[in-house]
């Protein structure tokens, strides 16, 4: 048998319509990925140069790492990174483990006031009490200037719940009934069908929870009066304001060390999580979407 290869002719129409498409997303390329790469040029250039440069920088401007060695003999930065990988790691398991635990309860279809319960659940998203009443209870309970008032007031977001409990909710309940039909109680229905189901849920979920925690400072700053606590993000917020705080003092050294700080610090702040994104980026399409059709 002859196969017959068919070349579909497309209109001028359609081919103008792919090139403005083409040239539209480099350019929205180039929007998005050009001020990383002024950051990391920035980060790199000698202040001085740096300083009397205007406009475009396309490359480092005479090429040293002044800078991130003056940010990295900074005994705080590294506490911060230790905090901040402690908080990451601890934080993100335990929003995992509450956020799956919750997902399940109200992924089952016979729990009582199973939609009264998500309805309350949901309303959290719109309405809270407020930072001080937040304050009031970290105080009380004795939370005040430990870890626990970093990981334990966001243990669960209400938002990422839901995608989870829908992920639970999509998967075929013969599964389950056949796991009860062998003697499965609810712990292995969670830990053996439920879990290994929803990993691609999970991973979104972990980098969600993850970025969540290595970005967060303002808890840190109301909740902790101890610097050997606080994260790196808020140990960088205090170099970065201390550094333009240095640029108005009319010294020309000190300026251009401030300037040149600020870029490093930038860089050292966001290039772990920038590192980590494409391992768990291919999970994204696949663990959002799941759920989303039915039949």
């Amino acid at each position: 048998m002859k196969t017959l290869n068919r070349t579909i002719r497309r209109s001028s129409g359609e081919k103008i319509f792919d090139i403005f498409n083409v040239c539209f997303m480099v350019l929205m390329m180039i929007i998005c990925i050009y001020p990383f790469w002024y950051v990391i040029c920035a980060s790199f250039s000698k202040a001085s140069l740096l300083m009397g440069h205007p406009g475009i920088l396309f490359r480092p401007l005479g090429f040293t790492t002044e800078a991130y060695r003056k940010v990295f003999s900074n005994s705080r930065i590294w506490i911060g990174y230790a905090n901040t990988i402690f908080y990451v790691i601890a934080g993100t398991l335990i929003n995992l483990v509450t956020t799956v635990l919750g997902a399940y309860f109200l992924s089952r279809k016979d729990v009582p006031g199973q939609k009264t319960i998500t309805v309350l659940i949901m309303f959290t998203m719109y309405f809270s009490g407020g930072l001080i009443p937040q304050f009031l209870n970290i105080q009380q309970l004795g939370l005040y200037d430990t870890r626990w008032a970093i990981l334990l007031p966001g243990a669960v977001s209400t938002f990422n719940l839901i995608i989870m409990r829908t992920s639970m909710a999509s998967i075929d309940s013969s599964l389950e009934e056949s796991a009860r039909l062998d003697g499965a109680n609810h712990f292995t229905i969670l830990t053996r069908i439920m879990v290994p189901l929803t990993k691609p849920t999970m991973a979104v979920l972990v980098l969600y929870y993850g970025v969540g925690h290595w970005n967060s400072w303002f808890s840190a700053m109301i909740y902790l009066d101890d610097h050997n606590k606080e994260p790196l993000q808020l140990v960088i917020r205090q170099i970065l304001i201390l550094s333009s705080g240095l640029s108005g003092m009319g010294d020309s050294d000190t300026e251009l060390i401030a300037e040149a700080i600020k870029y490093a610090t930038i860089v050292v702040a966001t290039a772990p999580i920038l590192v980590l994104y494409p391992f768990l980026q291919k999970y994204f399409v696949k663990g959002m979407m799941v759920g989303s059709v039915k039949g």
